[in-house]
């Protein structure tokens, strides 16, 4: 019996919309990095990018448990020297809701082409709407 790959032409990428309210950032984070990665299909091939589309609506309601609002730190860096800049959870999501999300989300991907190309499909809308409904996403419950 021979093992089944892959083939990038053959594989079927699907839509799917996530409601992110009330939702934890860490679980959510998980589940569509799975889903992005294509781990949830029998034809996953580790080095063929397998997985779906996401669009995640209410990405400003994301929650985190405990004090890590506050606590959470996010860093980024200028290049220059002395050129780091610190934020806080809440901070970070009054200003750009959602990149929180994605910031997780990428963390938990494979690093290179691969992963590049898999972070591509994970589309975050702050609010309920999303411009996607020509590919008529299906509703899928984390």
């Amino acid at each position: 019996m021979k093992t089944y790959t892959a083939k990038a032409h053959d594989v079927q990428h699907d839509w799917y919309l996530i409601d992110a309210q009330n939702k934890v950032l860490g679980r959510l984070a998980s589940q569509i990095a799975l889903r992005l990665r294509g781990k949830h299909k029998p034809e996953f091939t580790p080095h063929v990018d397998t997985g779906d589309f996401i669009v995640v609506v209410n990405a400003s309601q994301l929650r985190v448990t405990g004090n890590k609002a506050l606590n959470k730190k996010y860093y980024r860096h200028s290049g220059y020297p002395g050129g780091v800049y610190e934020t806080n959870f809440a901070k970070m999501q009054a200003q750009f809701p959602g990149r929180a999300l994605e910031k997780a989300v990428k963390g938990m991907l494979p690093k290179g082409p691969l992963g590049y190309a898999m972070i591509k499909k994970l589309k975050v809308y702050a609010a309920d709407s999303h411009p996607h409904t020509a590919q008529q996403p299906k509703a899928l419950e984390v």
